[in-house]
């Protein structure tokens, strides 16, 4: 998917919403634990409740991966049932050597066929470039985290002028890719790093985590953040997916999405 087809996306739903489909068999509503696949169950039922308010989904693969392969297999036919106009995150945060992140790219490029991949870019430049090497495909870096651990190694200053880590793989990376084939991840809870970021990347796309659960604020995020065409991915997980625990899950979670496209809808309408 290009830049420009996100951006019509958007436009045309007044969303830049991406519901993260992070499925936890221990969490999921009891009923549907009779099912054949009842990952997949669920992630079909919460798809079918919130495509109209989404522009992207966000699979963390972690919670697939940890039920061995029938897990890989709930993700596969998670990817196939997304609508093919809505943009697709693999949260995988890869990376490695060369000649393995080029592995890790065709597993989720082409053997999943996901648009994007959250990559891990503290192995610098090599472990990145073999991610872009695909048309239309995204490298999804990791900046400035919402986690509190983030803050261990990411704001460490590396420069004699200040400059923080995180700001120093933002400014190098953009000497890998550009505004059509990189996002990058920055927490909702940093909003004093997000306005530099945002100077820093004025054109590129951002993926915004931690709005919603982890307390970050939509407002906030979209006054430092927002561009000239969005420019924005929020991602909300656990406060729509588990909006509720009955057999009305599915339709919590399409209101919860509905209304968070709603203030969406206002915020676009100045842009």
């Amino acid at each position: 998917m290009t830049r420009q087809q996100l951006f019509e996306q958007i436009k045309e739903k007044e969303s830049f919403l991406c519901v993260g489909l992070d499925t936890d068999l221990k969490k999921i509503p009891t009923h549907l634990r009779a099912e054949e696949d009842p990952v997949f169950e669920f992630n079909k039922q919460i798809i079918d409740a919130t495509h109209k308010y989404a522009v992207a989904y966000k699979p963390n693969t972690a919670f697939y991966e940890a039920n061995g392969s029938k897990g890989w297999e709930s993700l596969q036919k998670t990817l196939e049932y997304i609508p093919k106009d809505i943009f697709t995150i693999a949260d995988a945060k890869r990376a490695d050597i060369g000649n393995t992140s080029a592995m890790y790219a065709r597993a989720f490029f082409e053997n999943m066929d996901f648009d994007s991949v959250t990559v891990a870019p503290y192995m610098g430049s090599d472990s990145v470039m073999p991610f872009l090497g695909f048309n239309r495909k995204w490298v999804i870096l990791l900046a400035a985290t919402s986690n509190p651990g983030g803050l261990d190694f990411q704001d460490v200053i590396v420069g004699d002028d200040g400059e923080k880590l995180y700001e120093r793989v933002i400014r190098k990376s953009t000497e890998w890719g550009n505004a059509n084939n990189i996002m990058y991840v920055v927490g909702a809870t940093r909003p004093d790093a997000l306005m530099g970021i945002r100077r820093m990347v004025p054109d590129h796309f951002l993926l915004i985590p931690g709005v919603g659960a982890q307390g970050g604020d939509l407002k906030s995020v979209c006054k430092y953040g927002m561009n000239k065409q969005c420019g924005l991915l929020i991602n909300s997980s656990r406060g729509i997916i588990y909006s509720d625990s009955s057999e009305q899950f599915a339709e919590a979670a399409g209101k919860s999405a509905r209304k968070i496209q709603m203030e969406m809808a206002e915020i676009l309408q100045r842009l």
